[in-house]
């Protein structure tokens, strides 16, 4: 799997907390740098083409057509794509930026799947949030993508804040059905520090988010999303049969994966987890050193940390990601991944949250998984089984 980290945005929105800069002077550079990058570790990730590709950001869509063009053309040179059609494509894009122009160029290059960073159709939500787009805009981007001849289609939407009301909450979800769109991502609100909500929690501007608030919109989002036929394949995601993200899904099963940009991370597959430098002049300045004929080692010390994970690291991983997914955890994989005494370990420190109710078995007996009642609490039940 391959991701591709876009670090720009037009603006700040006031939740964020990811790599991204609104400064797009270094844009340039920062794309270069990219494209070296490709060539330079294309041997981290297996042979062939690679299953994924995806562009995230900050925000992808404010590519040109140039720039796309140019990335595609870097990842057939260096074998990462065969131009399989069957490859799964994703770029993601915010609503003010899907211009008639932007939409056709997108319908015109090889991405196949969208996910469009709506967070919410309410107008006074979308001020609070900061987002560049307003209501109007929300819908239209899909409607234009759509009758553009995209059918995947995914769209990211924000419960919990501090304007969504309840009856706000439904409305949202009731108009993204009605769109038809075949993916959708929702997420609580969090009030991360150094974000400027984060600043107006902790100053008393606003007030903080409220647990119960997010335990009953979460719940109207799963009853909504299940009457309109979609499946819950992982806590946050929700996708009608046939529109799984086959990218995302890579993540949470352990499958290696190459992360290119400033703030990318990537992992092996095993043992190795590494995570570029967040900072997009650095990031371009050494693969600038690179190619100029610098040291190569030294440049490369200034683009990543890594480390390497313990047994006990990838067991909670595992663990974590595994009950975050439908299928939950296989314990036949458990036991061949990490030996009979990590079952054992696990079996017993799930018995209370299985008398509890908040796990549960297979008919079959191999597998056990969050119920309904334990989706809320999700996190809690997962550290209960590590190590």
């Amino acid at each position: 799997m391959l991701y591709l980290h876009i670090p720009f945005c037009k603006q700040a929105c006031s939740y964020c907390n990811f790599h991204f800069s609104t400064n797009l002077k270094g844009k340039e550079g920062v794309l270069g740098g990219m494209l070296r990058e490709l060539a330079v570790r294309r041997e981290e990730l297996p042979a062939g083409s690679v299953p994924t590709i995806y562009f995230g950001g900050g925000t992808p869509s404010l590519l040109s057509g140039g720039e796309l063009e140019a990335f595609f053309r870097a990842l057939q040179d260096h074998g990462y794509w065969n131009g399989a059609p069957d490859t799964e494509i994703t770029l993601e894009a915010n609503p003010d930026d899907l211009d008639a122009e932007t939409v056709a160029m997108l319908a015109d290059s090889p991405v196949n799947r969208l996910s469009i960073g709506i967070q919410s159709f309410d107008e006074e939500d979308l001020r609070f949030m900061h987002r560049a787009h307003n209501a109007r805009e929300a819908r239209s981007a899909v409607e234009k993508v759509r009758a553009a001849g995209f059918d995947n289609l995914s769209i990211d939407l924000i419960y919990g804040g501090q304007t969504t009301s309840d009856a706000t909450w439904r409305e949202n979800l009731r108009i993204a059905t009605d769109l038809s769109v075949r993916h959708i991502a929702s997420y609580a609100l969090t009030v991360e520090p150094k974000t400027a909500l984060g600043h107006r929690v902790a100053t008393g501007a606003v007030p903080d988010t409220d647990d119960g608030k997010f335990a009953r919109q979460f719940a109207l989002l799963i009853d909504h999303l299940e009457a309109a036929g979609f499946e819950q394949y992982e806590i946050s995601n929700f996708a009608v049969p046939g529109y799984r993200s086959r990218h995302n899904s890579g993540y949470w099963t352990g499958q290696p994966y190459l992360g290119v940009g400033p703030g990318a991370h990537s992992f092996d597959g095993h043992f190795r987890r590494r995570w570029n430098v967040s900072n997009n002049a650095r990031y371009a300045r050494a693969w600038e050193d690179i190619t100029d004929g610098g040291g190569f080692a030294t440049a490369l010390d200034l683009l990543y940390e890594e480390e390497h994970l313990s047994r006990d690291d990838r067991y909670n991983e595992y663990v974590m990601t595994a009950l975050r997914r439908r299928e939950g955890v296989d314990l036949s994989e458990l036991e061949s991944r990490f030996g009979s005494s990590m079952l054992r370990h696990f079996v017993r420190e799930t018995r209370a949250d299985l008398t509890a109710g908040r796990l549960e078995l297979t008919p079959a007996g191999d597998r056990c998984r969050l119920t309904r009642a334990g989706l809320p609490l999700a996190d809690g039940v997962a550290a209960a089984a590590f190590v």
